[in-house]
C-alpha cells in the first residue's frame, strides 16, 4: 500500500520477535549452552553475537555507499569507557552466575523455563534500584572515560568505514579459529540435546 510504514513501536515488536526466534533456535533460550561460553567449551554465544555486529556493521556501510542511508541521521551513542566496563562485569557476571543475559533470559521465559523468569525478575528489580538510587554521583561517575576522539572505531583507528569492517572480519574470522581449536578440545559444543531443560 503506498505511504504505508510501520511505527517504531509495531517494528521494533517485529524485530524482537525475530531476533527472540532466531536465538531460540540457536540454543540461546537455554543457560547450559550460555555457560558453556565461559568454560571456553562452546563459543556459539560470541560466535553469533559478534557475526551479527559485523554483518550489521558491513550492511550500514554498504548502503551509505550505494546512497541509500545517511550516515549523519543515524545515532550514534556517547562512548563512555567506565560506564561500559562497570556494566560489562555487572552483566557478565550475571551472565555467569545465572546462565543469561536480559534478552535471552525473555527467550527462555518464553520457552517455558522457570528460571529465565526468575533472572529476568532480578534484571527488573535491579534495574529499578539503579533507578531510583542515580543521582549526581552516580551520574558523574557513569560519564567518566568518555571517548572524545570519536565514537565510532573508524574514527578512533581514523580509517575509513570499509576498512574498520574488513578489520571486525579479520577478528572474526581468527575468533571462528579459536572457537574452533577450543571446541574440538572440549568435545563441544553443547548439543541440541543437552541444551534441554533437564540436562544441564
Amino acid at each position: 500500500m503506498a505511504g504505508f510504514e510501520l511505527s517504531t513501536p509495531v517494528s521494533g515488536l517485529l524485530c524482537g520477535l525475530l531476533f527472540g526466534f532466531v536465538l531460540e533456535n540457536a540454543g540461546f533460550g537455554s543457560p547450559a549452552k550460555l555457560t558453556a561460553q565461559f568454560r571456553f567449551t562452546d563459543w556459539s554465544v560470541l560466535k553469533v553475537m559478534f557475526t551479527a555486529i559485523v554483518v550489521a556493521a558491513g550492511g550500514l556501510v554498504l548502503l551509505q555507499s550505494l546512497g541509500w542511508i545517511d550516515m549523519a541521521n543515524v545515532f550514534v551513542p556517547s562512548s563512555l569507557l567506565v560506564a561500559a566496563a562497570v556494566g560489562g562485569v555487572l552483566v557478565g557476571a550475571g551472565f555467569a552466575v545465572g546462565g543469561y543475559c536480559p534478552g535471552t533470559s525473555v527467550v527462555g521465559l518464553c520457552s517455558g523455563r522457570l528460571d529465565a523468569l526468575m533472572f529476568l525478575a532480578g534484571i527488573v528489580l535491579g534495574t529499578g534500584v539503579f533507578a531510583l538510587s542515580y543521582g549526581p554521583a552516580l551520574e558523574s561517575l557513569m560519564a567518566a572515560g568518555e571517548v572524545e576522539s570519536g565514537d565510532s572505531l573508524s574514527e578512533i583507528w581514523g580509517i575509513t568505514p570499509g576498512l574498520a569492517v574488513l578489520a571486525m572480519l579479520a577478528m572474526l574470522v581468527l575468533i571462528f579459529m579459536l572457537a574452533r581449536r577450543f571446541e574440538q578440545r572440549a568435545q563441544g559444543p553443547v548439543t541440541a540435546v543437552q541444551a534441554m531443560p533437564g540436562h544441564e
